[in-house]
Protein backbone atom coordinates (compact mmCIF):
# COMPACT_ATOMS: atom_id res chain seq x y z
CA UNK A 1 0.00 0.00 0.00
CA UNK A 2 2.11 3.17 -1.10
CA UNK A 3 -0.18 5.98 0.66
CA UNK A 4 0.74 8.17 3.67
CA UNK A 5 -0.91 6.80 6.67
CA UNK A 6 2.02 7.44 8.90
CA UNK A 7 2.98 10.60 7.80
CA UNK A 8 -0.45 12.50 7.68
CA UNK A 9 -2.41 10.32 9.73
CA UNK A 10 -0.64 12.09 12.96
CA UNK A 11 -1.64 15.37 11.19
CA UNK A 12 -4.36 17.39 12.38
CA UNK A 13 -5.72 20.06 9.66
CA UNK A 14 -4.86 22.93 11.89
CA UNK A 15 -1.42 21.59 11.54
CA UNK A 16 -1.38 21.97 8.13
CA UNK A 17 -2.46 25.31 7.71
CA UNK A 18 1.33 25.97 9.01
CA UNK A 19 2.74 23.71 6.53
CA UNK A 20 5.27 25.53 5.35
CA UNK A 21 4.83 27.52 2.06
CA UNK A 22 8.15 29.61 1.24
CA UNK A 23 10.16 28.12 -1.07
CA UNK A 24 13.07 29.71 -1.99
CA UNK A 25 14.57 29.94 -5.34
CA UNK A 26 18.00 29.42 -4.13
CA UNK A 27 17.28 26.03 -3.16
CA UNK A 28 16.54 24.88 -6.99
CA UNK A 29 19.44 26.42 -8.64
CA UNK A 30 21.12 23.83 -6.26
CA UNK A 31 19.53 21.42 -9.14
CA UNK A 32 21.19 23.27 -12.14
CA UNK A 33 23.92 21.97 -14.25
CA UNK A 34 26.73 23.57 -12.35
CA UNK A 35 25.46 20.81 -9.67
CA UNK A 36 26.25 17.87 -11.36
CA UNK A 37 30.63 17.77 -11.78
CA UNK A 38 32.91 15.17 -10.70
CA UNK A 39 32.82 15.73 -7.49
CA UNK A 40 29.12 15.94 -7.25
CA UNK A 41 29.17 12.36 -8.42
CA UNK A 42 32.49 11.33 -6.67
CA UNK A 43 30.19 12.17 -3.44
CA UNK A 44 27.05 10.50 -4.49
CA UNK A 45 29.52 6.96 -4.84
CA UNK A 46 30.63 7.68 -1.64
CA UNK A 47 27.50 8.20 0.01
CA UNK A 48 25.35 5.59 -1.48
CA UNK A 49 27.27 3.23 -3.55
CA UNK A 50 29.24 3.33 -7.18
CA UNK A 51 25.93 1.93 -8.72
CA UNK A 52 23.68 4.93 -7.51
CA UNK A 53 25.98 7.12 -9.62
CA UNK A 54 24.32 5.95 -12.87
CA UNK A 55 21.00 7.22 -11.38
CA UNK A 56 22.10 10.87 -10.80
CA UNK A 57 23.86 10.78 -14.18
CA UNK A 58 20.08 9.71 -15.80
CA UNK A 59 18.62 12.37 -13.56
CA UNK A 60 20.70 15.41 -14.79
CA UNK A 61 20.40 14.08 -18.42
CA UNK A 62 16.74 14.02 -17.60
CA UNK A 63 16.69 17.36 -16.42
CA UNK A 64 18.75 18.69 -19.15
CA UNK A 65 16.43 16.85 -21.86
CA UNK A 66 13.33 18.83 -20.07
CA UNK A 67 14.57 22.22 -20.84
CA UNK A 68 14.04 22.54 -24.19
CA UNK A 69 10.08 20.79 -24.31
CA UNK A 70 6.94 21.72 -23.40
CA UNK A 71 4.95 21.46 -20.72
CA UNK A 72 3.22 18.45 -20.50
CA UNK A 73 6.15 16.69 -21.93
CA UNK A 74 7.96 17.83 -18.78
CA UNK A 75 5.30 16.62 -16.76
CA UNK A 76 5.55 13.36 -18.50
CA UNK A 77 9.47 12.69 -18.54
CA UNK A 78 9.37 14.02 -14.52
CA UNK A 79 6.70 11.86 -13.42
CA UNK A 80 8.15 8.87 -15.47
CA UNK A 81 11.69 9.11 -14.06
CA UNK A 82 10.55 9.59 -10.09
CA UNK A 83 7.69 6.97 -10.10
CA UNK A 84 10.62 4.29 -11.72
CA UNK A 85 14.02 5.25 -9.98
CA UNK A 86 11.72 5.64 -6.30
CA UNK A 87 10.30 2.60 -4.38
CA UNK A 88 7.62 3.19 -2.10
CA UNK A 89 9.08 3.12 1.71
CA UNK A 90 7.28 4.63 4.95
CA UNK A 91 9.18 6.93 6.64
CA UNK A 92 8.96 4.50 9.57
CA UNK A 93 10.88 1.60 7.95
CA UNK A 94 13.22 3.96 5.80
CA UNK A 95 14.12 6.43 8.29
CA UNK A 96 13.34 5.11 11.63
CA UNK A 97 11.28 8.56 12.43
CA UNK A 98 7.80 8.86 12.39
CA UNK A 99 8.12 11.99 9.88
CA UNK A 100 11.26 12.94 7.14
CA UNK A 101 10.57 15.24 4.31
CA UNK A 102 13.26 13.69 2.27
CA UNK A 103 15.46 15.77 -0.23
CA UNK A 104 15.69 14.85 -3.63
CA UNK A 105 19.39 13.37 -3.49
CA UNK A 106 17.85 11.34 -1.01
CA UNK A 107 15.06 10.15 -2.66
CA UNK A 108 17.11 9.66 -5.46
CA UNK A 109 20.21 8.11 -3.47
CA UNK A 110 18.54 5.91 -1.16
CA UNK A 111 15.87 4.58 -4.11
CA UNK A 112 13.19 5.01 -1.95
CA UNK A 113 10.50 7.70 -0.26
CA UNK A 114 7.13 7.74 0.67
CA UNK A 115 4.35 10.08 -1.22
CA UNK A 116 5.38 13.31 -0.03
CA UNK A 117 8.87 12.57 -1.09
CA UNK A 118 7.55 11.20 -4.63
CA UNK A 119 5.75 14.94 -5.17
CA UNK A 120 8.87 16.74 -3.62
CA UNK A 121 11.39 15.68 -5.91
CA UNK A 122 9.19 15.59 -9.43
CA UNK A 123 8.32 19.69 -7.71
CA UNK A 124 11.50 20.49 -7.66
CA UNK A 125 13.16 18.61 -10.54
CA UNK A 126 9.95 20.51 -13.03
CA UNK A 127 11.44 23.87 -11.41
CA UNK A 128 14.55 22.67 -12.19
CA UNK A 129 13.63 22.20 -15.77
CA UNK A 130 12.40 25.53 -16.25
CA UNK A 131 8.88 24.92 -15.62
CA UNK A 132 6.92 28.08 -14.08
CA UNK A 133 6.20 27.27 -10.47
CA UNK A 134 3.25 29.25 -9.97
CA UNK A 135 1.65 26.44 -12.24
CA UNK A 136 2.68 23.44 -9.86
CA UNK A 137 1.35 22.64 -6.47
CA UNK A 138 1.89 20.01 -3.97
CA UNK A 139 -1.88 19.08 -2.99
CA UNK A 140 -2.85 17.18 0.37
CA UNK A 141 -5.76 14.33 -0.31
CA UNK A 142 -7.87 11.75 0.81
CA UNK A 143 -7.32 8.12 -1.45
CA UNK A 144 -10.68 6.98 -1.19
CA UNK A 145 -9.57 3.73 -2.44
CA UNK A 146 -7.46 3.28 0.67
CA UNK A 147 -9.52 5.92 3.08
CA UNK A 148 -5.94 7.54 3.65
CA UNK A 149 -4.52 10.74 3.57
CA UNK A 150 -1.96 11.23 0.52
CA UNK A 151 -0.16 13.67 -1.42
CA UNK A 152 0.65 14.50 -4.98
CA UNK A 153 1.50 16.89 -7.60
CA UNK A 154 -0.77 19.04 -9.55
CA UNK A 155 0.10 20.94 -12.93
CA UNK A 156 -2.66 23.87 -14.17
CA UNK A 157 -1.99 25.32 -17.50
CA UNK A 158 -3.90 28.30 -16.98
CA UNK A 159 -4.65 29.30 -13.44
CA UNK A 160 -8.45 28.35 -14.18
CA UNK A 161 -7.58 25.01 -15.78
CA UNK A 162 -8.91 21.64 -14.91
CA UNK A 163 -5.33 20.41 -13.30
CA UNK A 164 -3.05 17.33 -14.39
CA UNK A 165 -2.51 15.35 -11.24
CA UNK A 166 1.06 13.79 -10.95
CA UNK A 167 0.71 10.11 -8.76
CA UNK A 168 3.01 7.43 -7.15
CA UNK A 169 -0.25 5.31 -6.97
CA UNK A 170 -1.33 5.90 -10.51
CA UNK A 171 1.59 6.22 -12.54
CA UNK A 172 -0.32 7.62 -15.48
CA UNK A 173 -0.87 11.69 -15.94
CA UNK A 174 -4.56 12.31 -15.57
CA UNK A 175 -6.81 14.98 -15.42
CA UNK A 176 -8.26 15.78 -11.51
CA UNK A 177 -11.28 14.64 -13.27
CA UNK A 178 -10.11 11.38 -13.71
CA UNK A 179 -8.99 10.77 -10.58
CA UNK A 180 -12.27 10.12 -8.79
CA UNK A 181 -10.23 8.24 -6.46
CA UNK A 182 -8.58 11.17 -4.92
CA UNK A 183 -10.36 13.72 -2.67
CA UNK A 184 -8.45 17.14 -2.46
CA UNK A 185 -8.20 18.73 0.40
CA UNK A 186 -5.79 21.67 0.39
CA UNK A 187 -2.77 22.81 -1.79
CA UNK A 188 0.43 24.52 -1.91
CA UNK A 189 3.58 25.80 -3.29
CA UNK A 190 6.20 28.56 -3.13
CA UNK A 191 3.62 31.66 -3.57
CA UNK A 192 1.02 30.37 -0.34
CA UNK A 193 -1.42 27.69 0.45
CA UNK A 194 -5.19 27.46 -1.04
CA UNK A 195 -8.19 25.93 0.24
CA UNK A 196 -9.27 22.92 -2.49
CA UNK A 197 -12.56 23.01 -4.40
CA UNK A 198 -14.03 20.78 -6.50
CA UNK A 199 -11.63 18.27 -8.67
CA UNK A 200 -8.66 19.98 -7.17
CA UNK A 201 -9.12 23.57 -8.25
CA UNK A 202 -8.87 25.76 -5.16
CA UNK A 203 -9.48 29.73 -4.09
CA UNK A 204 -6.60 32.37 -4.04
CA UNK A 205 -5.93 32.49 -0.26
CA UNK A 206 -2.44 32.06 0.28
CA UNK A 207 -1.59 31.36 3.84
CA UNK A 208 1.88 32.91 4.42
CA UNK A 209 3.13 30.46 7.35
CA UNK A 210 6.06 28.59 7.97
CA UNK A 211 6.92 25.92 9.76
CA UNK A 212 10.45 24.25 10.63
CA UNK A 213 9.93 21.18 8.36
CA UNK A 214 9.81 23.04 5.33
CA UNK A 215 12.14 25.18 6.12
CA UNK A 216 14.67 23.09 7.01
CA UNK A 217 14.64 20.82 4.07
CA UNK A 218 14.96 23.93 2.02
CA UNK A 219 17.94 24.91 3.68
CA UNK A 220 19.08 20.93 3.14
CA UNK A 221 18.62 21.36 -0.43
CA UNK A 222 20.60 24.56 -0.62
CA UNK A 223 23.59 22.79 1.64
CA UNK A 224 23.63 19.86 -1.60
CA UNK A 225 22.00 17.00 0.87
Amino acid sequence: MNSCFTFFGKMTYRHWLIVPVVFSAVCFASLSDSLFTDAFFTQMSQRYGQDKVDDFVDWHETISDGQNIDDYDRLLLANKFANENIEFKSDSDHWHKLDYWATPIESLGTGSGDCEDYAIFKYMTLIAMGMDEHKLRLMYVRALTYDEPHMVLIYFETPSSLPLVLDNLNRKVLSANRRPDLKPIYSFNGQGLWLAKAHGLSSSKPDSKGTNDWSTLMLRIENGE
